[in-house]
């Protein structure tokens, strides 16, 4: 851990903002005002005057003096939350600049630490900025690199040859059903995802689906009462594919009856994620009901890191559940990779894709490793081993060359912290295979109703685009003692959202 000793008095918000943008350059950097024999040491200048903001920064390390300026002004002075927002990435660029000229190190995201850098590029084009004119703000005001800045413009150009109503689909809402089951949990996960065979002894299978059944029935009712269209389901946990196919029968014949107008919904997907769970009696419950984009996620093709990671199945079964599904007759496959697994390398991930071409998904998900803070590998780092940024950057040009040569494109992505590499994740598809759910999860376009165990609600309002959220219990036990209680605050959120809304 490297520690870093700020020779000023700074705000608290601007404190996390600068720890961020250090963590780009440092495992676990810190920053202090006074520590004893710090790594390095920082001292900044800072000033607003007429809405010209002005920072400088000098880094001292190794008795050498890395030093930079900033200045930027607006047109418009701002309330006082733009302000600090103005000064947090004013000195964000000062910092990046020292840090980049004593590692090296040039971040391509620039000063960019968020989820969602594609939601910055949709939020300048409403503003009517030409593609020219958002590249220029993208690089002068975030630092982010022309490589990115294509990346995230060719995505945009995507999503909305996808959705043509991207823009106007808030009126519209989504829908995320959470089964919180799998066979065993995999050491990079954070989701909810609890052994199904021990909750099963315990009887919280069925208590949780008897709830789950209330919970799409009660929310269905409201939505039929107020006429409101469903963009998207999709079905996540978990892995939905863990319960037994009577289950998910009975589960899918629910939100059929219960959700309005079913058949005009433009996408539904269940996560298969685990090819351990895929059965032929499963599949034929899934062509039923007409569902026919799922996910068989391999994560990587190679036995070894499979058992590493505690996924608990081969390489050949995911192989072989690959082609049960699609010589039934599913015809939309989505396939993930993850770049920087234990022990994985350039020959390794090369393996992965060798695989994947002969299988040729309709879409593939590229994700790169990240240490989430409640994962069994971020708890337990010293036990595994992964690449190091170089190799990780080598395996993602790897991954973006292959998708070009067999006719991928991008479509959407999504950064996260403690991302190896200060990289990001990328979702690619065929021409026509877009995941129209994972567009609108990301962009935050319109509310996605959480449904289920672990499920997140973002209500987002139509008209000023506010976003409130709301969590239902991540395990199964709590959300059976409280999803009656949960069904009752999200019908009374939806009802302040869109009843007012709808009555104006």
């Amino acid at each position: 851990m490297k520690t870093i000793q700020v020779n000023e008095q700074l705000k608290q918000d601007w404190i996390q903002v600068l720890t961020h943008i250090a963590n780009l350059f440092f495992e676990d950097c810190k920053l202090y005002e006074t520590v004893e024999d710090p790594d390095l040491s920082v001292r900044f200048q800072y000033k607003m005057d007429n809405n010209t903001y002005e920072t400088a920064c000098e880094l001292t390390a190794n008795g050498q003096i890395y030093s930079s300026h900033y200045t930027k002004h607006y047109e418009i002075e701002g309330s006082l939350r733009e302000q600090n927002i103005r000064m947090k990435r004013a000195l964000s660029h000062v910092l990046l600049d020292v840090l980049e000229q004593y590692t090296g190190i040039i971040q391509q995201w620039g000063i960019l630490t968020g989820v969602r850098p594609t939601k910055l590029y949709h939020k300048l084009r409403k503003e009517g900025y030409h593609p020219e004119e958002i590249r220029e703000i993208l690089k002068r005001d975030f630092r982010i690199s022309d490589e990115k800045i294509s990346l995230m413009q060719s995505i945009v150009e995507r999503q909305l040859e996808t959705i043509p109503d991207l823009d106007e689909i808030g009126n519209e809402l989504s829908i995320y059903i959470g089964v919180p089951f799998c066979p065993t949990k995999c050491a990079y996960c954070t989701f909810p995802a609890y052994a199904i065979s021990h909750n099963r002894k315990a009887g919280r299978v069925n208590s949780f689906l008897d709830g789950l059944h209330v919970e799409i029935r009660e929310i269905g009712k409201w939505l039929k009462e107020n006429n409101m269209k469903i963009t998207s389901v999709y079905w996540g946990g978990g892995t939905p594919t863990s319960i037994e196919a009577d289950e998910m029968d009975a589960l899918y014949k629910t939100m059929f009856e219960s959700f309005p107008n079913p058949e005009k919904i433009r996408e539904i997907t269940v996560e298969a994620g685990r090819p351990d769970t895929i059965t032929p009696e499963k599949i034929e419950v899934l062509k039923k009901w007409r569902i026919d984009r799922i996910s068989v996620n391999p994560q990587s093709y190679t036995d070894e890191t499979l058992k590493a990671i505690g996924r608990h199945h081969t390489v050949q079964e995911t192989i072989d559940k690959f082609w049960l599904a699609r010589n039934s007759g599913m015809n939309n496959i989505n396939m993930d990779l993850i770049i920087g697994l234990p022990n994985e390398g350039v020959e390794e991930f090369q393996h992965s894709l060798d695989e994947t071409k002969e299988l040729q998904p309709e879409s593939l998900t590229v994700h790169t490793l990240s240490f989430k803070r409640a994962s069994e590998m971020t708890q337990n780092k010293a036990k595994y081993k992964v690449a190091d940024r170089k190799t990780v950057s080598e395996m993602m040009e790897m991954a973006q060359q292959w998708t070009r040569e067999n006719d991928y494109s991008p479509y959407y992505l999504y950064r996260q912290k403690n991302i190896l590499g200060n990289l990001e994740n990328v979702g690619y598809s065929k021409p026509g295979q877009e995941s129209i759910y994972n567009i609108l999860i990301m962009e935050e376009v319109q509310t996605i109703l959480g449904i289920g165990c672990g499920a997140s609600s973002k209500f987002v309002n139509p008209n000023t685009g506010k976003i409130t959220q709301y969590f239902n219990p991540k395990e199964p036990a709590a959300y059976i003692m409280t999803f009656e209680e949960a069904i009752d605050k999200k019908i009374a959120m939806l009802d302040d959202l869109y009843n007012v809304q709808m009555k104006r």
